[in-house]
């Protein structure tokens, strides 16, 4: 059975008046930022895979840096060959 055949009456959903005062309502700046979060967490996650990333063992930040570089061209050659 649809939603819409249901003997509900979900008028609330569309009236904004059953918010509490003070509550943010997301808007669509909101929406965009939570948009980039979400590629920057799933990066991370795709780093998070590489086994002397997904922990901190190198002394130098500089070969950190070289390690992300590293997995980073890894994972754009993967996509670029399929």
């Amino acid at each position: 059975m649809p939603i819409w055949e249901f003997p509900f009456n979900f008028d609330f959903i569309q009236r904004p008046d059953w918010i509490r005062p003070g509550t943010r309502v997301v808007n669509e700046l909101d929406l965009g930022r939570a948009l980039e979060r979400w590629i920057v967490e799933r990066t991370f996650g795709w780093l998070g895979r590489c086994r002397r990333l997904s922990k901190d063992y190198e002394q130098n930040p500089a070969s950190s840096e070289a390690f992300v570089c590293l997995a980073m061209t890894r994972l754009m050659a993967r996509r670029l060959a399929t």
